[in-house]
């Protein structure tokens, strides 16, 4: 897994680093790696380093230091360096005295740089840009590279309360923090520059994409339909039939066992996907390793009948869509229950089932959710987070909106409850689909094409087995 630490984490791991090395080397290391980027940066847009002009935006304390080093060794490879000073009588003394050695020049003005260097405020920064360099942020035209996170950006949320830095890349120093997976749009591509740290075991993780294709299930010689898992699917209704369509569909590209089918909706799942066993309530869907309920299933008695009955067996279960809403009402169903439980709320229904708002800080709000009622919460949203009780929090970077139209969660439902069939952690479930997801809705939005364009559930769905493909691929 790729780990996150927080603010605290890495400063405690930086104190450590200090007593293990020579003062300043960790700046140096840092500073030698912003400049290797910065330099590739102007490499590749403009098609040369000597001759190129790069702008410092330089606040106080260490990341400013970083940047004039930084500044000083670009210098050194014919790069023009001009270093904007945000607070001139706190800036990092050695390194604008080795920038100006370099022939570095400070200045009021950002001129006309091809790049800027965001060193205005690093992990103990909070709040929005204060005024001056909101205003100077506003007015640079070209791209900026951020040293360690964007300025303004909160570094352990990821929480953009005012003016903040958006970076076409972000150079992180010793680890990677939850703004780089949190907060991805303000950070653009994210480089990892090591410094020697020794860090804790992570409290925020991402799996990696590898790990995922190498324990996706597939066949095995000894396989057969049921031992691969059958998933029970219950959703849709009268008046959304498609809710079942794309739930089941789900399900059925995930793996290759067996999905059975509960509900009103059997004759449009069984036009779409023959493979499927319909059956016209719980109690005759037949046996199945787990359930799936909730998306177009409705909201009345009925559906309320139909969820108890589900959540009465020992079965691992995702609830989603309706049936959040009916949990809301009657938290207790799901509160008692000893068998895996996974929620997959967007930030309505996990409003509706806590009765207060995500907020900014959404890791802590998933973790407590999932350790009051004792469940797997999977929170969506581009950054979307896992969190299972006493375990990590785990949080899959989409790397776009694509999946945010109508039905996508229904596809993503019908996954998680695939995987917890085929005897999968219901963590690494939950985590697992949303990548695959992903994954899914980028290649259904790209085509083929390098140019995206919007696209669909439906198209979404079609491409799950290519994007399961992918994933396996890495793990070659």
């Amino acid at each position: 897994m790729r780990g996150y630490f927080t603010a605290d984490e890495v400063r405690a791991a930086e104190a450590e680093l200090f007593t293990r090395v020579p003062e300043g080397i960790p700046m140096q290391r840092a500073a030698h790696g912003l400049a290797t980027i910065v330099a590739g940066e102007l490499r590749a847009r403009t098609g040369g380093i000597a001759g190129r002009a790069v702008t410092l935006l330089v606040g106080s304390g260490d990341n400013g230091g970083d940047a004039l080093w930084a500044g000083a060794k670009l210098r050194r490879r014919g790069v023009e360096v001009t270093a904007v000073l945000l607070d001139p009588a706190r800036a990092h003394a050695k390194g604008l005295a080795a920038l100006r050695a370099s022939g570095g020049r400070v200045r009021e003005e950002v001129g006309v740089p091809d790049l800027v260097v965001d060193g205005i405020v690093g992990i103990s920064g909070r709040g929005p840009l204060r005024p001056r360099a909101a205003e100077i942020v506003a007015g640079v035209r070209v791209p900026i590279v951020a040293a360690d996170l964007p300025s303004g950006v909160d570094p352990d949320t990821g929480a953009v309360a005012g003016p903040a830095v958006r970076a076409a890349v972000t150079v992180a120093f010793g680890a990677y923090k939850p703004v780089h997976a949190l907060a991805a749009p303000w950070c653009g591509r994210i480089e990892l520059v090591p410094i020697g740290l020794e860090l804790p075991d992570p409290e925020l993780a991402a799996l990696e994409p590898a790990e995922i294709g190498a324990r996706w299930p597939v066949p095995e010689s000894t396989d057969d339909k049921y031992t691969q898992g059958v998933t029970g699917i219950c959703a849709g209704s009268a008046t959304y039939p498609g809710a079942a369509v794309l739930c089941t569909g789900g399900a059925v590209a995930a793996t290759s066992g067996m999905v059975r089918y509960a509900g009103t909706g059997a004759s449009q799942v069984l036009t779409h996907f023959p493979e499927v066993i319909a059956a016209q309530s719980v109690s005759d869907t037949g046996r199945v390793q787990s359930w799936v309920f909730g998306p177009g299933a409705g909201t009345d008695a009925d559906a309320r009948e139909r969820l108890e009955q589900i959540l009465a067996t020992d079965l691992p279960t995702v609830v989603d869509a309706d049936g959040l809403t009916l949990l809301a009402a009657a938290p207790d169903l799901v509160r008692a229950r000893t068998a895996p439980t996974v929620l997959t709320p967007h930030a309505g229904e996990f409003a509706r089932l806590t009765g207060q708002e995500v907020g900014p800080n959404r890791v802590g709000a998933v973790r407590e959710l999932a350790e009051k009622w004792q469940v797997t919460v999977l929170l969506k949203g581009r950054a979307t987070l896992v969190a299972a009780p006493g375990r990590p929090v785990l949080v899959n970077e989409a790397g776009g909106s694509w999946a945010a139209t109508a039905g996508a969660g229904d596809v993503l439902s019908g996954v998680i409850g695939a995987l917890l069939a085929a005897g999968r952690d219901p963590a690494w479930s939950a985590a697992a689909a949303a990548r695959a997801h992903a994954l899914a809705a980028n290649l259904a939005a790209h085509e083929n094409h390098p140019t995206a364009a919007p696209t669909s559930a439906t198209p979404l769905l079609g491409h799950l087995r290519a994007a399961i493909r992918t994933l396996r691929s890495l793990s070659d």
